[in-house]
């Protein structure tokens, strides 16, 4: 009898440990499937996150491109303009020079004076035109390296994010395998 009793304990008690693993695997099996999806989860919030920074990034890249366009059309307009209204006003001045050789030729030396007063005067403002159109082109010149600048640098701060993003997903994936 005692061998029965015995196997009949130790039954009961396999049957015990029995019932307690399964509710063990029971309960990792459930904590293991509210991990996976908390990972899920993880991964469609870095991955909706990776996608709203890129839209972003492009946004602003797009709002860069076209403000350089338009400053690019600015000047060359203003140039352009710039160009004409010297042209202008050089055949202005060259136009009134011929009118006043043909009709006051005894004026001849007083006009010729005053003509080259307002050539020189042309000449000058010409240089200065110039002058403003060269400091134009080296401030066109500092906006494309300033938005190549920017444009690199929203770039580099994209890749730092993605990275920090990777190696937080492989964190998680690798606090998942651990578990």
């Amino acid at each position: 009898m005692d061998d029965k009793q015995n196997l009949e304990q130790e039954n009961r008690r396999l049957q015990i440990e029995n019932e307690s693993l399964k509710f063990r695997i029971k309960h990792l099996t459930e904590e293991n499937k509210k991990l996976k999806e908390a990972y899920v989860t993880i991964q469609a919030k870095a991955e909706q996150e990776e996608e709203f920074i890129s839209n972003t990034l492009l946004k602003q890249i797009e709002a860069l491109k076209k403000e350089k366009e338009i400053i690019a059309l600015k000047y060359e307009q203003e140039e352009e303009c710039l160009t004409n209204d010297l042209s202008r006003k050089l055949n202005q001045l060259l136009a009134e020079k011929k009118e006043f050789e043909k009709t006051h030729q005894h004026e001849n030396g007083v006009l010729i004076a005053k003509l080259m007063g307002k050539i020189e005067k042309l000449e000058s403002e010409t240089n200065q035109k110039q002058t403003s159109l060269e400091q134009l082109r080296r401030e066109k010149v500092e906006l494309e390296n300033t938005l190549e600048q920017e444009q690199e640098a929203l770039v580099n701060k994209l890749w730092k994010r993605m990275d920090k993003l990777e190696e937080e997903k492989k964190g998680l994936q690798l606090k998942l395998e651990m578990k």
